[in-house]
């Protein structure tokens, strides 16, 4: 969102004065990070969707699954801060432009693994480079989410945030609705290296659209002054890309220890890491567990996963409409952002009754009614635009997303060793499911009141 005209010049193409009818561009702008969030999303559920076929080609086991699942997420967490400082240096349209291009062609090339010029070596090599591809992925994503954030706290004023964040973050559900059944169709009809060429042709599009549609609030060429009125007036941080070839370096150690120091930030960033482990399993085993444990064909399995995924999606627009309707209410945003997220996890928490039922219907109904809770809950980044400094923004949701990733390493990994060890995925859904109560009591326990973190000076 930076663009290279003089700070302060940029006006709205309608400024017909203040009785002028808003228009409503940010509408346009988060439909259009939703469907990137969408493509991002299931650029990273590939692997589990071609894993069983692409596991039985070349040979890895399920220790090896788990750790190829993980990769993704080890280079995430390690890229978010660095992603974070790009963001707040650079600005958000010029970083996540260049993130959307690399990690699709990062997902494209996996489709070329075991061809005989990627992976020469059986086993190890193919292992090492699927690792290092998916690695690569990580990091080209690093800035994403982070900029999401960015996106929503310049162009929403408070009372929206929390649908807008919503909205953004349950692409990832809604992501899985619409690319699984596409994916789990193109192993069957084409082979599970066309799910890599297919996802990575298509982020290459949206690249191109983003790059000509997203800009920042005072330099839209589509927004009107009553529209930057409303969004300013209500919070909204509007000039936030103008100010980033003059703004001081956000990361020093100083600024580091502030936010790590926050007990109110550390319960956030703890529950964003228990709410991620329900969603690294659905990106990564929860369709190989359907295949495996349940003994769905692979194309059934895609359809399977969509369903707790639309629920899931649902969900986050209930969760993010419900804590604005709440915050309008109540003028409170501890009840606005707390209720949903204790009512959600409560439900969230009864993926552990899929232990106990055998019928695969109710395995679905349960995983849904789950994900639909967690979809309820995840107001995560809507949190983070109400309380990250306004100078850190991007360094402080970079913090965020880090700890939040940490469940993509540690989730792939330990269910793996739980699969291979106890040959079932029971004590794996227990893990989950404890990781849901887990949230509960990071929120009500550590977070404390919610209020935006004022730096020392």
């Amino acid at each position: 969102m930076t663009d290279t005209a003089v700070p302060g010049t940029a006006r709205p193409a309608a400024t017909s004065g203040p009785a002028a009818r808003p228009t409503r561009v940010r509408y346009s702008v988060i439909a259009l990070i939703f469907l990137i969030t969408s493509i991002n999303y299931a650029d990273r559920a590939t692997f589990s969707i071609a894993g069983s076929a692409a596991s039985a080609e070349l040979g890895l086991s399920p220790v090896q699954m788990g750790y190829i699942l993980s990769a993704f997420a080890w280079a995430y967490v390690l890229a978010q801060v660095p992603g974070g400082l790009l963001l707040d240096k650079f600005g958000t349209k010029r970083v996540y432009a260049v993130a959307i291009a690399t990690w699709s062609l990062f997902t494209a090339t996996q489709g070329f693994v075991g061809l005989g010029f990627v992976g020469l070596v059986p086993g190890l090599s193919v292992l090492a480079t699927l690792f290092c591809l998916r690695f690569l992925v990580g990091v080209a994503e690093a800035p994403s989410f982070p900029g999401n954030a960015r996106i929503v706290a310049a162009w929403f004023p408070g009372a929206e945030r929390g649908t807008a964040s919503a909205i953004f973050n349950s692409a990832q559900y809604f992501s899985l609705v619409a690319f699984a059944p596409l994916m789990g169709w193109l192993v069957h009809s084409f082979g599970w290296r066309s799910v890599f060429y297919v996802m990575g042709v298509l982020g290459l599009l949206a690249t191109g659209v983003f790059l000509a549609y997203i800009h920042s609030p005072i330099r839209h060429p589509q927004i009107n002054a009553a529209e930057l009125a409303h969004i300013e007036a209500g919070g909204g941080l509007i000039r936030m890309e103008e100010a980033v070839a003059v703004r001081a370096p956000s990361f020093t150690w100083t600024n580091i220890r502030q936010l790590l120091a926050n007990r109110m930030l550390v319960g956030i960033y703890l529950g964003q890491y228990c709410i991620n482990v329900l969603t690294y399993f659905f990106v990564t085993w929860f369709p190989i567990y359907l295949v495996k444990e349940r003994g769905f064909d692979i194309m059934h399995a895609g359809f399977a996963a969509a369903a707790p995924a639309l629920c899931g999606f649902a969900g986050g627009l209930v969760g993010g409409y419900v804590s604005d309707l709440l915050l309008r209410r109540t003028g409170s945003i501890d009840i606005a952002r707390k209720g949903p997220l204790l009512v959600g996890m409560l439900l969230a928490s009864l993926i552990i009754a899929c232990v106990f039922v055998r019928s695969e219907w109710l395995i679905i109904t349960l995983m849904a009614v789950a994900f639909f809770g967690k979809g309820v809950a995840s107001l995560g980044w809507a949190v983070v635009s109400d309380v990250a400094p306004k100078e850190l923004a991007g360094l402080t949701s970079g913090v965020f997303n880090m700890f939040g990733n940490v469940a993509g390493i540690v989730t792939p990994i330990v269910i793996g060793y739980i699969v291979a060890a106890t040959g079932s995925f029971d004590w794996a859904l227990v893990f989950v499911g404890a990781h849901c109560l887990l949230t509960i009591v990071a929120y009500f326990g550590i977070v404390g009141p919610i209020r935006r973190v004022e730096l020392a000076k």
